[in-house]
């Protein structure tokens, strides 16, 4: 199991994270099509969750780190071949996740601070159970059903249109239906209804199907409809896609109307108002839930009021205005056999607990995460004791769970069970791959090997890194191969891997000679590796490994730049800068522990002004423009500084960079009077949020910064605007006002 895995998120460095998100993509893409293609998934619901919720946790600690193929971005699966294709003219989107009273708390407060409403002000939400079974559009123009399709990925569905027209809850005309309108819910198996059928399948000795969803779904895909009808297939209607007119002004009343139009609707649907009322129907239904004769798992809480849903919008994949509500997953106990280390790209040791296998919420777990050496010791990142402050010992009988992670934790130790002679566990302090020093820095919760390239771990797993699919994405090189053409001394650095069919494309040691392979996978690998050469900007940033840079960062830094050459020279003129920043920190704490200990008050400005006096102003200029883009800060500027001053790092990258064709970012919402253009907003916005704002010149292709230089095209002031309006004015920048700014983007 990859190291990156066994890390909890709080204790995750970006070059961990990263790999962990590549990962958890590619599981989640598996799950995906085994669920929504194959209707036959290959792990539980509960671990399907863990495994969404850790990416949404990684992505929101490491913004910059998101993915191209993030799963945040990915809607179910590609449509399943042997059916039509439909595109749905509105994305079929999921939903975001809630695992417990705090995360139904965030999201209230969330959505209330986003449309500025005071805590106590009225907010009804519908509530209504999740159903686990497949999602449907079915579209009806005229009041005629035209089509309906599966949700697929979200933007392209199998076209099922013959198969649900043989389903009985889901009329084929509709009564003062509006003239367009486009129905979606979830078809789903009673269990009564399953295990008749189960038990019809048994009789004419066919294959039992594993549970409710599974035959619902793998009904609905019969490439023959007469084996759908069939089968006793029911629907709830929850929604609705593209419309000629608006169904109704709440999203309640909207269920009353489809309800009216012949569609089935939940009938636990209710509205709540407030968090307290939507835990309590969550606590009901959840208490009820065996006795629904469906399979639910949660409730869908969505902001009643659908003006409100308007004004809140959407994420990439996900309504603002809707969360679903799971169910908590289970534990179990078992013992604790070994303690192992692994090494990450970045160096990071990471310990992971073997276990006797065990069954928690129905998957086979065998390994847990144990974060770092302070949690095994019984303490957390800031010390305070966990457990009860008990550490852990191979021998211990533990409690393990998987709630809101997808890495099993541990939960608790059983002293009372601990073997007679277990020995307290002692981290190492030299590096298991290589033997050199592993250190730990002041602040950080992670011990990490100083060796730097001469660590085999690191390496290795900084060209699986290259090779990633959000990274290089070279089709045919994937870690097996990386290990395998390392261990050879084929590929020792990134540039080895563009070169590698002029020293192994013939002779005895080509490729084509190679174990398992031959000529025409040799070529097709050389195919792709050459294909692959012409890269946009961002993936370049990205797959370079560079700490805290991630996708989201590599495509900010690419809109800015435009190009490699541009990114270079700023970050060459920074370093100065960047040293500067790195010594002032450093001089600060030292001044602080000093004024402590003198019993005075710390003089920061003083020593940062000190450090700061001899750095040329150019090197100020290009350091402000790193750290001003929005989304940077001065941790990653100092991470790119560092990696593009050392030596060796930055002969590998300008090799590399050499033999590659990099794209400039692609333009987007060039039709936006604000496309292209730097943005901030300061001071008091009295019309619309902080997030709307932001939120809103992002989706008309503007790039908003958090500081004002230069290179700042507009300054939007609101009310209590003070140094950033005043630096505007002083460069000649731009500057408007909130009803100036709204009449600009206008209906763009």
């Amino acid at each position: 199991m990859a190291q990156q895995e066994q890390i909890a998120v709080e204790a995750l460095d970006a070059e961990q994270a990263a790999a962990e998100l590549a990962r958890l993509a590619e599981a989640i893409a598996r799950a995906d099509a085994a669920y929504h293609v194959e209707d036959a998934p290959e792990i539980s619901d509960a671990a399907y969750d863990a495994l969404k919720r850790r990416n949404a946790a990684i992505e929101a600690r490491f913004p910059q780190l998101k993915r191209d193929d993030s799963p945040s971005e990915q809607v179910g699966a590609a449509p399943a071949e042997g059916f039509g294709k439909i595109r749905h003219a509105q994305r079929m989107l999921s939903l975001a996740n809630a695992f417990d009273d705090t995360d139904i708390a965030e999201f209230d407060a969330r959505i209330r601070r986003f449309l500025g409403l005071a805590p106590d002000a009225p907010l009804p939400y519908t509530a209504e159970p999740k159903i686990d079974g497949l999602s449907l559009s079915v579209r009806y123009e005229g009041g005629r059903m035209i089509h309906a399709a599966t949700r697929g990925d979200g933007q392209t569905g199998e076209d099922v249109t013959a198969n649900v027209r043989t389903i009985a809850e889901i009329p084929h005309n509709l009564q003062n239906a509006p003239e367009l309108l486009e129905v979606r819910g979830e078809i789903y198996m009673s269990h009564a209804d399953f295990a008749a059928l189960n038990a019809a399948q048994a009789e004419a000795g066919g294959k039992a199907f594993a549970n409710p969803r599974n035959a619902a779904a793998g009904s609905l895909r019969q490439l023959d409809p007469k084996v759908t009808a069939a089968r006793p297939l029911r629907f709830f209607a929850y929604g609705w896609g593209a419309l000629s007119e608006p169904l109704a002004g709440t999203q309640h009343d909207a269920l009353e109307r489809l309800s009216g139009l012949g569609f089935p609707t939940n009938p636990e649907t209710r509205v709540c108002d407030g968090p307290d009322v939507i835990l309590a129907l969550y606590r009901d239904i959840a208490a009820r839930r065996a006795e629904l004769g469906y399979d639910i798992d949660g409730i869908v809480y969505k902001v009643d009021d659908l003006a409100l849903q308007g004004r809140l919008g959407f994420r990439s994949t996900t309504p603002r205005w809707a969360i679903a509500h799971k169910f908590p997953a289970e534990t179990a106990w078992t013992r604790l056999t070994a303690i192992e280390i692994n090494v990450g790209r970045t160096g990071a040791l990471s310990p992971i607990a073997r276990l006797e296998p065990v069954t928690v919420g129905g998957v086979v777990v065998s390994n847990a995460t144990l974060h770092n050496e302070d949690y095994i010791a019984g303490r957390d990142n800031a010390g305070a004791p966990i457990r009860g402050g008990a550490d852990l010992r191979v021998g211990d009988r533990v409690e393990i769970y998987r709630a809101g992670d997808v890495i099993p934790k541990v939960r608790a130790v059983d002293l009372e069970a601990r073997p007679e002679g277990a020995v307290r566990y002692d981290f190492p302090e030299t590096c298991p791959e290589c033997g050199s020093p592993a250190t730990r820095e002041p602040g950080e919760s992670v011990r990490r090997c100083t060796g730097g390239l001469i660590c085999p771990a690191q390496v290795v797993a900084r060209l699986k890194h290259l090779v990633s699919r959000a990274a290089l994405d070279i089709e045919g090189l994937g870690e097996k191969e990386i290990e395998r053409f390392h261990e050879l001394g084929w590929i020792a650095s990134p540039v080895d891997i563009y070169t590698l069919q002029d020293r192994y494309g013939g002779g005895v040691k080509s490729l084509a000679n190679l174990d398992g392979w031959g000529e025409t996978s040799a070529a097709n690998l050389f195919a792709a590796i050459d294909a692959a050469r012409r890269q946009p900007l961002g993936r370049v940033l990205f797959a370079l490994g560079i700490r805290h840079l991630g996708e989201v960062a590599g495509r900010d830094l690419a809109r800015h730049f435009g190009d490699w050459d541009a990114f270079a020279a700023t970050v060459d003129a920074a370093d100065p800068a960047a040293e500067a920043h790195r010594a002032a920190e450093d001089a600060i704490r030292d001044e602080r522990a000093a004024a402590k200990e003198e019993g005075r008050r710390a003089r920061i400005s003083e020593t940062r002004d000190k450090v700061w006096a001899d750095v040329p102003p150019e090197a100020r200029a290009a350091w402000e423009e790193l750290v001003g883009i929005d989304g940077i800060g001065a941790t990653l500027a100092l991470a790119v500084c560092e990696a593009m001053a050392g030596p060796k790092e930055r002969a590998a990258i300008d090799a590399l960079v050499a033999a590659l064709e990099i794209e400039p970012p692609e333009p987007v919402a060039a039709a936006s009077p604000v496309a292209g253009k730097t943005v901030v907003f300061t001071g008091s916005l009295e019309k619309m949020t902080r997030a709307e704002a932001k939120a809103r010149a992002e989706a008309l292709g503007a790039k908003v910064s958090g500081s004002v230089s230069k290179k700042t095209d507009l300054v939007v002031a609101g009310p209590g605007a003070g140094s950033k309006a005043e630096k505007a004015a002083a460069l000649g920048v731009e500057t408007i006002d909130e009803d100036g700014w709204l009449e600009l983007i206008g209906d763009a």
